[in-house]
């Protein structure tokens, strides 16, 4: 049944004064209630109604990934969780404050209008981001896995993690998933890092890594078992990605930009100036704004007391902050005009566009992620093999003196390269 969202309106602000009598409070608290209810319909129907067909989506990418990965099934962030399981509730509740507000006649209806329409545009647009952004992380680990027969190793409970707040407690930043790869190695993904951190009682790194948190990428992909990216005694003190990769799920993005203020405005210490990362940092930027010095352009951003960058140029910074060995892939729902496509390209940034909701428009995105399987010289790996093979291993470790399977295997391997070498020579 249509509902009349200006007729509700005046009878809430009627039945506001008796918001504190008990004998009408039950039957105020419903008329507000059917107020915001209306008001979401009227406002957000649109809008409600894309969301819930990339809703259907990434609940089947969920389900894919969950399936293909071994999982026990995929946890989300609170705030997306709400959303997806009823997205028009979710916006209903991001009107509470308002609405009361509003029946006290502490905002007038327009006022009421404006405030309640930016807070259902945030909060769709926001969750909008995340939909795709997980779905494009989920498809990738999905597409690995029925390729390469992958599976998920971490986190140890087998969820597939697409929630960040909370896990970087004690000054560590852990992936969101580790897969293995049969027979190739591991793969370790981000989402969103790096994150915010708890740094204890040591201060040293606070300031630097307000810097981080404000250029940060959608996805970050290592080579191996990587369980902490964090390298506090490192300049940069994080550990160099194999590759970024970014979402962007708005059909105009790349005319959009974002006021970068706050850290990169605050005055610098000569100390933090001599840091080899923030010298990175400025030289990308000036590279990026068209200046001929990083303290050109340093000066400039303080003057403007920030800086506004286009999404494109964003994207480059990332590539210049953090120097992904295999660049960075940009992965676009719509179609890029062709002149941003090159742009990106000459700065090392691949991008795959018009991809909307096909799974299979990312398969080069996850045949570059599964080429990135492998090792970092740290891991264990565990391989089973026949018990009469194990048997004349033992004898063969006897035999040699071996300490272990392992030493065993690598005197068998360097035996077989050398007598490979020999041949080959003559």
């Amino acid at each position: 049944m249509e509902c009349d969202v200006d007729q509700l309106a005046e009878k809430v602000r009627e039945a506001g004064r008796l918001l504190g009598d008990p004998e009408h409070a039950s039957e105020t608290e419903k008329l507000i209630e059917d107020f915001r209810i209306c008001f979401v319909k009227t406002h957000a129907a649109e809008g409600l109604l894309e969301a819930r067909a990339w809703i259907r989506m990434f609940k089947s990418a969920m389900e894919r990934a969950v399936r293909l990965l071994g999982a026990q099934g995929v946890l989300l962030p609170r705030e997306l969780r709400s959303f997806i399981n009823d997205p028009q509730r979710h916006l209903v509740k991001k009107l509470f404050n308002y609405a009361y507000e509003y029946a006290r006649g502490k905002m007038s209806y327009e006022e009421f209008k404006k405030t309640a329409e930016a807070a259902i545009r945030t909060s769709i647009r926001s969750n909008m981001r995340s939909i795709y952004e997980g779905w494009v992380f989920l498809t990738i680990a999905a597409l690995v896995a029925e390729k390469a027969k992958a599976r998920l190793v971490f986190p140890e409970h087998s969820f597939i993690l697409l929630e960040r707040s909370g896990r970087q407690r004690g000054g560590r930043i852990p992936p969101n998933i580790v897969v293995r790869v049969e027979g190739r190695g591991y793969v370790s993904l981000f989402l969103e890092a790096p994150r915010p951190i708890g740094w204890g009682d040591s201060r040293d790194l606070t300031r630097i890594w307000k810097l981080y948190v404000a250029l940060r990428p959608d996805i970050i992909v290592y080579r191996g078992v990587v369980l902490n990216i964090l390298r506090p005694q490192q300049d940069p003190p994080i550990l160099r990605p194999d590759l970024i990769i970014e979402c962007k799920e708005l059909s105009d993005w790349f005319v959009r930009s974002r006021e970068v203020r706050g850290p990169l405005a605050a005055p610098m210490t000569a100390e933090e100036w001599r840091s080899r990362w923030l010298r990175g940092l400025w030289t990308g930027l000036s590279d990026i704004l068209g200046f001929k010095t990083p303290e050109e352009a340093y000066k400039e951003v303080r003057k403007r007391r920030g800086v506004r960058l286009t999404e494109p140029q964003i994207v480059k910074l990332y590539v210049k902050l953090y120097q992904p060995t295999r660049g960075a892939i940009l992965v676009s729902r719509e179609k890029v005009p062709r002149e941003i496509k090159r742009d990106l390209e000459e700065s090392m940034i691949r991008v795959i566009d018009g991809v909307g909701f096909n799974s299979e428009k990312l398969r080069p995105v996850a045949e570059e992620v599964l080429s990135l399987a492998g090792y970092r010289g740290e891991e264990e790996e565990v391989i089973r093999i026949p018990a009469g093979l194990a048997e004349r291993l033992s004898a063969y470790m006897r035999r040699v003196g071996a300490s272990s399977f392992a030493e065993a295997i690598k005197r068998l391997l360097d035996t077989v390269e050398r007598l490979e070498a020999e041949e080959e020579r003559g």
